[in-house]
């Protein structure tokens, strides 16, 4: 019920963000009936049904990752303060999450059915306009065990994936930490006021010196005499100056404190990501086995779509694996050789939000340079068919979806910065400035990277 109102009372743009869900989901659950009836057309050709399900895990995939991204930006279902108060912890947060990212999946399936009925004309009667098309199978009784079952993968997957990115954390740990981090940061409070207390608390805990000296805890060195904590250290909000506030102390202890941000990006991710976009381009290369332009012949060969798929998909992945590492590069480059503060400010905020935007830019990538090695091999909708270009179209909608939703993320994680900035009398022009410089960076270093990596892939096609 609680994830029913959410999603009713939800604003015109988070609801279009859900209906950009249940979208991809209706082209995910079209094409998963699509290879029942394909089936059921073709009872003998078992392997060829096989690998028309295996495809579909691409858009399925594609989903997926829109769907995370929705959940990330969702207002509704944010931990704020007091929530866990009343029940609505992170886990029930993470739960509403995933129910209302179900629903928009089950809505889009459901569109799915009627929509493949209808073209068989279990509805009407009649195949539509006279459509035969043999995925279809309209002379065969349709399973509707099997549709219900093949539908019910995208919700699953969706609300799966989001759960898995929403999950809480260890908050007894969590708990215990900020617990010490609060008592600690009051004692130094304390001490700095030279207060008797600060001494008589300080002398009647366990592990601290008469004298006002921190504990002996080697895993949480406090600075003493008034100076600053250590780096690191988190420091709340002060209400009076002698200790944490309420709220800050009251939002990290009950567990609803802010969804955490996304890890800073590992450079070391990026070795790893060439490695698999290496070795999907050198399983592209030795699918097809055939002479390439300089009449060289690979040994052996990957023969059939499955191992098409397999390249693809492990170039799919060091894409995704190296976009953080690649907007992290970006940043720096743009902090090189003496930066203004347009720059410093564009490069700091690429390396900030590396690991929030570049994935989705690497998965973009993929796309793009999938779609443009089919074009230059002369594929068109006539000869691909209308499952081919509805998988291409959910691939790449739910791609450039996921981007659009991640630069909505990033804008809302910035805001407060923005809003600081401004007060300051930071010029908007600057801001704008800061903005076009990250586009323009992202777009100098990933389009010849699409250029390159679709130039390769179509080389062996091509032979």
């Amino acid at each position: 019920m609680l994830a029913l109102r959410l999603t009713h009372s939800a604003r015109p743009a988070v609801q279009l963000r859900r209906l950009l869900v249940a979208a991809a989901s209706a082209g995910t659950g079209f094409l998963l009936l699509s290879t029942l009836g394909y089936a059921l057309g073709h009872p003998w050709a078992s392997t060829a049904s096989l690998l028309r399900l295996g495809w579909c895990a691409v858009p399925l995939a594609a989903t997926a990752h829109l769907a995370t991204a929705v959940a990330r930006t969702d207002p509704g279902t944010r931990p704020r303060p007091g929530l866990a108060a009343i029940g609505l912890g992170p886990a029930r947060l993470m739960a509403v999450s995933a129910t209302t990212t179900a629903l928009s999946s089950v809505l889009g399936s459901l569109l799915a059915l009627l929509v493949f009925l209808h073209l068989r004309g279990d509805l009407t009667g009649l195949p539509f306009d006279g459509v035969r098309w043999e995925f279809l199978a309209p002379d065969r009784p349709l399973p509707l065990p099997g549709a219900l079952t093949l539908l019910s993968l995208t919700p699953l997957t969706c609300s799966l994936a989001v759960a898995v990115m929403l999950r809480p954390r260890d908050t007894l740990l969590a708990t215990r930490a900020a617990t010490r981090t609060l008592g600690r940061v009051g004692r130094q409070a304390a001490q700095a006021a030279g207060g008797a207390g600060g001494h008589a608390d300080a002398a009647g805990r366990p592990g601290e010196t008469p004298d006002g000296a921190a504990g002996t805890d080697p895993s949480h060195p406090v600075a003493v005499n008034g100076s600053r904590p250590a780096e690191g250290d988190a420091l709340p909000a002060t209400g009076t100056g002698s200790g944490p506030g309420p709220t800050e102390a009251g939002v990290a202890l009950n567990g609803a404190a802010p969804r955490p941000a996304p890890p800073r990006p590992n450079p070391t991710a990026l070795p790893w990501g060439a490695a698999l976009l290496a070795a999907g381009l050198a399983v592209e290369a030795y699918t097809g086995g055939k002479a390439t332009a300089a009449g060289l012949r690979l040994p052996g060969g990957l023969h059939g779509p499955g191992a098409v798929l397999l390249g693809w998909t492990l170039t799919v992945l060091g894409l995704a694996l190296a976009g953080p590492g690649l907007t992290h590069l970006c940043g720096r480059l743009l902090q090189s050789a003496h930066p203004g503060a347009v720059r410093l400010l564009a490069g700091r905020g690429l390396m900030e939000e590396a690991t929030r935007i570049g994935r989705p830019v690497g998965v973009l990538c993929a796309v793009a340079s999938g779609a443009y090695a089919l074009a230059a091999l002369g594929a068109d909708s006539a000869t691909a068919g209308p499952l081919t270009v509805l998988g291409g179209l959910v691939v790449a909608g739910s791609a450039l979806a996921t981007l659009g939703t991640a630069a909505v993320e990033a804008r809302q994680a910035r805001a407060g910065t923005t809003a600081a900035l401004l007060r300051l009398g930071a010029p908007a022009t600057a801001l704008r400035g800061a903005a076009a410089l990250r586009a323009g960076a992202l777009l100098a270093v990933f389009v010849p990277l699409t250029l390159l990596v679709a130039e390769l892939a179509s080389v062996p096609l091509a032979g």
